[in-house]
């Protein structure tokens, strides 16, 4: 179906200003690194040959934008009905811990299982393991965003403090349980969860360094971007968006769609810890508290909370983060200094926000009111 002027001109503007505002960042970042005594322009060379350079940086580059398509959509889900979620960390935390427990229930039978049981697995067909594993992260990381949604719509809780605030719970529930009841003995350095067998962790694609989070998160942002622009709940969640008054007087049942897409959304992050699992870590531990779900806020943000632009817009970040070590190795910068880059395009992009609807460029040309006709019939006196 063809864009008529207005849908053009509307998205010329969601493409323009977001890659407008990356611009300013890269300015400012240059800005930066000019007053850390570096040379910006090298520094921006360097992170394109490392995050794009070769297909060997590349493949590191989208291992890291596998998490974070699936962290994004925690975010961009929730506003499409106009929540704003960034509860992504906490839902990925509890996504991991769910993948782990249900990894070891169907590797051993126990989440702690005894040297006994670690002598030989229950023979469960991988796929089955694997699938266990996927639906325990998702169902982990529903049920927590769920909470925000429900806490929103039945107690007004505003879900934007009450997601952020269930982050810190869910790392100090990791922590508890790393270290406590489910913490494996020989665990010294790095308190984790016992192992799941190697047979049971997801492998790469190929011979590629990739491994399958990356598919994935690919399917997650295309079911996600059809659920919403091509279903009726999509519109009637687009709806409630718009005017939530008006969606109850049409009859729309706000606080299931409310509930229904924050599950969806906590359920995208818990497969994203599912990954970093059963395909980064092999168990849960605190590495899996990377920063994917507050990347991933960054990601919805500047892809304008569209499920198939986030998965671009997440390579994209995901290059800038692989670039880290080289900027460290090379330059002697911090690795911590992507940090930086990153929070100077969550600003820009946060006050990019408030310039959508004013430039004459984007909006659709006022069509001047012709005269009424002037009637011929005459009067008679």
């Amino acid at each position: 179906m063809a864009l008529s002027r207005s849908n053009w001109r509307s998205t010329a503007e969601s493409i323009a200003i977001p890659l407008a505002a990356l611009l300013v960042a890269l300015v400012l970042f240059g800005i930066f690194c000019m007053f850390s005594g570096k040379n910006p322009f090298a520094i921006y060379g360097a992170i394109c040959k490392t995050a794009f350079g070769s297909w060997n940086a590349f493949q590191g580059t989208l291992l890291r934008a596998a998490p974070l398509m699936l962290t994004a959509l925690c975010t961009a889900l929730p506003a499409r009905l106009g929540l704003m979620v960034i509860g992504n960390e906490g839902a990925l935390v509890l996504g991991g811990l769910g993948a782990a427990a249900m990894g070891l229930i169907l590797s051993y039978g126990s989440i702690t299982p005894s040297p006994t049981q670690l002598q030989a697995t229950l023979g469960l067909a991988p796929t089955l393991v694997q699938i266990g594993m996927a639906l325990g992260g998702i169902v982990a990381g529903g049920v927590w965003i769920a909470i925000v949604g429900a806490l929103r719509h039945y107690r007004a809780v505003n879900e934007t403090i009450s997601s952020l605030l269930m982050n810190y719970i869910a790392i100090a529930l990791l922590n508890h349980l790393v270290e406590g009841p489910w913490k494996d003995p020989s665990s010294l350095n790095k308190p984790s969860t016992f192992p799941i067998p190697e047979l049971y962790r997801l492998g790469n694609i190929g011979s590629t360094r990739i491994h399958y989070g990356l598919i994935y998160g690919l399917v997650a942002c295309a079911i996600a971007y059809f659920l919403i622009q091509h279903t009726t709940f999509g519109f009637a969640a687009r709806t409630a968006g718009g005017n939530v008054k008006a969606a109850r007087i049409a009859g729309l049942p706000v606080g299931k769609l409310t509930i229904i897409i924050c599950f969806l959304a906590g359920s995208c992050a818990g497969l994203a810890g599912m990954v970093e699992v059963a395909a980064v870590q092999g168990q849960a531990n605190a590495s899996i508290i990377a920063g994917y779900g507050y990347a991933g806020i960054l990601v919805a943000f500047i892809a304008r909370y569209n499920p198939l632009a986030a998965a671009v817009v997440a390579i994209l970040l995901g290059g800038i983060i692989n670039s880290g070590g080289a900027l460290q190795r090379s330059f002697g910068m911090p690795d911590a200094t992507v940090l930086v880059f990153q929070g100077l395009v969550f600003l820009v992009v946060l006050y990019s926000e408030s310039l959508y609807g004013r430039f004459k460029v984007f909006k659709e040309p006022e069509v001047p009111l012709s005269p009424p006709p002037v009637s011929s019939t005459a009067v008679t006196v």
